[in-house]
């Protein structure tokens, strides 16, 4: 008899169940469960009414990702675009597009992400992509050792785009804004935040040598001689040089000294487009 109720309760659930085809954009499969990754469109049956930022999420692809949520109809008769809470509650073919969406796709609908911004905090394995955006001048928050806790509070008092690889962060529910460099390389996920935030077509974003490339602190000028008793050691420093700027933070004095011109060079691989 038991078998006989757990059958009927086994058909009663596949009765009640519903699909969602969910096709991703090609720019998103990187971030795909391994039992999903090369495959799309994606089929999730669903039980109950569920978060659309849940169906997609569970597929492998953070929030901060989407830029546009396209549900189509069961009968393909009506296409419209909803948020990440959009609860799904029956079968539907959803087109997910990520950063940014195709302009001509439902052109007058809202995208979900900012398209600018200009204060980051990083996490702890990202340190050279944060020197290299300190370099630029851009307000980028780093600490080594920083947990997770550190970064979404920082992110939600600050009002700054979280960086990260790790999805799973990216995933946070309180996550507003942020981004996973897909590179590896440091000048390349420089250059991939300059993409994704605008930073090159914005006036004014770019300011290289104002911060501190330790702690982020904006330099101050100083004269030579409020800091020549700081440097006892650079004697060809203090008669070569003129022009000095300190960080009011932590104290690091900085002039052009002949490392000037390397960090010149950095600047301008990082802004190559």
């Amino acid at each position: 008899m038991r078998g006989f109720f757990n059958s009927l309760l086994g058909e009663v659930l596949r009765w009640m169940s519903f699909r969602l085809q969910l096709n991703f954009d090609p720019g998103l499969a990187g971030f795909f469960l391994s039992g999903s990754r090369g495959a799309s469109p994606i089929v999730r049956e669903l039980r109950e009414k569920t978060a659309v930022k849940d169906v997609i999420e569970a597929c492998g692809v953070p929030h901060p990702e989407i830029d546009l949520i396209v549900v189509l109809d069961s009968n393909r008769e009506s296409a419209f675009s909803v948020d990440l809470f959009w609860q799904a509650a029956g079968p539907a073919r959803l087109d997910v597009y990520g950063f940014p969406a195709p302009a001509d796709i439902l052109p007058l609908a809202p995208r979900l992400q900012g398209r600018h911004c200009e204060r980051f905090v990083a996490d702890g394995h990202l340190g050279k992509l944060a020197r290299n955006l300190r370099l630029l001048g851009l307000d980028t928050v780093y600490r080594r050792e920083a947990d997770d806790r550190f970064l979404l509070r920082t992110m939600l008092a600050e009002n700054r785009a979280i960086l990260t690889r790790d999805r799973r962060l990216l995933m946070h529910s309180v996550v507003q804004h942020g981004y996973c460099p897909r590179s590896a390389q440091p000048e390349e996920q420089t250059r991939e935040i300059l993409r994704r935030f605008g930073l090159q077509e914005t006036p004014g974003s770019i300011a290289p040598f104002v911060r501190c490339l330790e702690c982020n602190g904006l330099l101050e000028a100083v004269t030579k001689e409020q800091v020549a008793n700081r440097l006892p050691g650079e004697p060809r420093t203090l008669r070569f040089h003129d022009q000095f700027s300190t960080c009011p933070n932590c104290g690091r004095i900085y002039w052009e000294g002949s490392h000037f011109d390397k960090l010149k060079k950095r600047i301008s691989k990082l802004l190559m487009p």
